[in-house]
């Protein structure tokens, strides 16, 4: 809004002396002021315009966005752009609450978990190291319970022909081996397994911050199985409710006077059609 204002300020200083309204006019002095919250206020608009997207990743973010917005304050407040008392004291409060409302938000489970899994942040996410390792151990532990999906068994009996085939060809000198390596293989320790696949993806190269994750974890499941598991339920969370507004704005649209009859099952067929299928030009 003082954004608008700000642009519209010739229109609207010219709309009021024409119109001779009992309006008092803002002092130059006071215009600085609008322009000057405009510009410590811009950081903030980015943000939330950022982590209310639909069409991407949001939720491993909010560490690093939140913690960027009190970088970007504290920096306008000692850069010496402040020219006001009053911008002045806006910056202390803004930096006061985002100290309250973000001081843990590195020991959120689900936003460091997502951070984490974010091959373009992994620990980069995180100032406290405690936090970190705390994401990581549970990480650890999601991924062990998970079941790994073992490659299918080839269609008919080809499985049974070549073990057969191994049989008939194999010689009792080779047969010990034989048995231990299939015990080998078939005995697992999800614990170990998670440890490794959590240690190899850390220690991979990040991914440019342009770069979509998603992409990058469908191209790793089969290298990460069981940590990619875990990611498709932490990477699914939204960073907002902006998202589900929109919904209920589209739901407010379909059930007018006109369509006030619509039984709560069929609403709700309509609402999540409206909200998941896409447009056709």
């Amino acid at each position: 809004m003082l954004k608008r204002v700000l642009d519209s300020r010739e229109a609207i200083i010219s709309t009021l002396a024409l119109l001779n309204a009992p309006i008092e006019l803002l002092y130059p002095h006071e215009w600085d002021i609008v322009k000057e919250a405009c510009t410590l206020l811009e950081p903030f608009e980015q943000v939330t315009v950022e982590i209310s997207g639909e069409q991407y990743v949001t939720a491993s973010k909010m560490i690093i966005l939140c913690r960027g917005l009190q970088i970007a304050t504290t920096h306008h407040q000692t850069s010496g752009a402040i020219s006001t008392e009053n911008i002045t004291e806006m910056v202390q409060v803004l930096s006061a609450s985002m100290e309250k409302r973000f001081h843990r938000m590195e020991f959120n489970n689900v936003l460091a978990e997502a951070s984490v899994l974010d091959p373009r942040f992994k620990k980069l996410a995180f100032n406290d190291s405690t936090a970190l390792d705390e994401a990581v151990q549970r990480l650890k532990t999601a991924a062990a319970n998970c079941t790994r999906n073992e490659p299918s068994a080839p269609p008919g009996n080809q499985g049974e022909a070549v073990s057969q085939e191994v049989e008939k060809h194999t010689s009792a000198v080779w047969r010990f081996f034989d048995e231990r390596a299939t015990e080998d293989t078939t005995r697992r320790n999800p614990s170990a397994d998670a440890i490794l696949e959590i240690r190899s993806y850390l220690d991979e190269p990040r991914i440019q911050r342009a770069e979509d994750p998603l992409s990058w974890w469908k191209s790793k499941a089969s290298v990460y199985p069981r940590l990619a598991q875990v990611m498709a339920s932490r990477m699914c969370i939204v960073g907002t409710s902006v998202p589900s507004e929109r919904i209920f704005s589209k739901t407010g649209q379909i059930i007018s006077e006109r369509w006030n009859r619509i039984s709560a099952n069929k609403v709700r067929h309509l609402v999540f059609l409206n909200a998941n299928l896409k447009e056709t030009e």
